[in-house]
Order: C-alpha cells, then sequence, then structure tokens
C-alpha cells in the first residue's frame, strides 16, 4: 500500500486551512498552498489559534499544538506545494473548469505514485480523473461537520480509482481522527462542506 507522509493542500481558505491542520495534528508533513500572501498569513494564524483554543480546552497538549504548528509549511506555487508530496487535496472553489486546470498541472508536476484527491459535493470525480494519467490514483474527499466540528470524511471513489488508492486514504482519515466512509462516485453524500475549526483529535 502506498505510503503518506506529505500532505499537500491547494488553496488556504476555511476548508483547505482546516485541513492542513488536521493533517498536521495527524503527524503529516503538510504544505498549504495558495497564490495570495495575505490568504496564507489568515491560514496561518487561524490554524494557531484554533490550536491555541484546543490547549485551552484541554483537547490536545501544549507540546502536540507545537509540534503540529511546526508541521505545516507554506508554498505559493502548486509546483512548489505538490513536488514531494504523496497525497495533494484540492481545496478550491467548486468549478468544473478551475479543477480541471489544477489537476491537469498537478498530474504533469507530481510524483507517478502520488494521489490527487478532490474536494468536491457536486462535480464528478471520474470526469475530472479523466483529464489525467493517473485515474487510478485520483479519488474525492468531502469532509463534514458534526456537533460543531469535522468528524467524517466520503472517499468518493471513481470508475478507474484504485484499491491501494482508497486503503492509503482510509488509513489517513483514520489517522487524523475521522469516521471513514467509501462511497462511490455519483452518489449523494453529505453534501455541501462546512467546516469547523472546532477541538480537533492528534497523535499526540
Amino acid at each position: 500500500m502506498a505510503e503518506i507522509r506529505t500532505v499537500a493542500v491547494i488553496g488556504a481558505g476555511a476548508v483547505g486551512g482546516t485541513i492542513a491542520q488536521f493533517a498536521a495534528l495527524g503527524c503529516y508533513r503538510t504544505i498549504l498552498e495558495d497564490i495570495l500572501p495575505a490568504s496564507l498569513r489568515r491560514a496561518q494564524n487561524s490554524i494557531r489559534s484554533n490550536l491555541d483554543h484546543s490547549v485551552t480546552l484541554g483537547a490536545i497538549s501544549r507540546p502536540a499544538a507545537d509540534a503540529a504548528l511546526a508541521r505545516v509549511e507554506f508554498a505559493t506555487t502548486v509546483e512548489d506545494a505538490a513536488r514531494e508530496a504523496d497525497l495533494v487535496i484540492e481545496a478550491v472553489p467548486d468549478e468544473l473548469e478551475s479543477k480541471i486546470e489544477i489537476f491537469t498541472l498537478l498530474d504533469k508536476i507530481s510524483k507517478p505514485q502520488t494521489i490527487l484527491a478532490c474536494n468536491t459535493t457536486s462535480l464528478s470525480v471520474t470526469e475530472i480523473a479523466s483529464v489525467t494519467y493517473r485515474r487510478g490514483k485520483i479519488l474525492g474527499l468531502r469532509f463534514s461537520t458534526a456537533n460543531g466540528r469535522m468528524e467524517r470524511i466520503e472517499l468518493v471513489r471513481a470508475l478507474e480509482t484504485d484499491d491501494e488508492t482508497i486503503e492509503a486514504c482510509r488509513e489517513f482519515g483514520q489517522r487524523i481522527g475521522l469516521q471513514v466512509e467509501v462511497i462511490e462516485d455519483g452518489h449523494v453524500g453529505i453534501g455541501r462542506t462546512t467546516i469547523s475549526n472546532g477541538p480537533l483529535p492528534t497523535n499526540e
């Protein structure tokens, strides 16, 4: 099974920042990308604030929070973010043209074995995967919240997603403390993602 050590997140909005935060708490080297330096600064401040809040609530320890923050790196180009990643999670607005442009680029610049994940609630992952030469390594990831915190992740299997990709991402989801469910592309799942940065699980 493919081993995920480095996670890149493309897009530093609320969703991307929270995914990066969870990945860092899961002890992954995490690279958060956005073309706007101001967005990266906001994301960094938000992650720091959320970790501090979790420490105050007793959800995680101060050393765990500090270690998680230290695992987050920042990049202003997709190339810099994805070059060394084992898993790339795209977290840009849910527009087909934008997703296809990003996945075409990611397919060219990522390592051959890198898994590319599409964070979409309405688009066909199979259609997005069709523009790449690694269709077995493409899947969808849908994150959902309950009781004010992110608790569940759906792995959306596209037409050609291979079992190794599903199992690697199942392990990723479990390691960051989320319930994991595998669904087929086209299935109506958890709906539009709404992210909250509540107290987070950690692998201390």
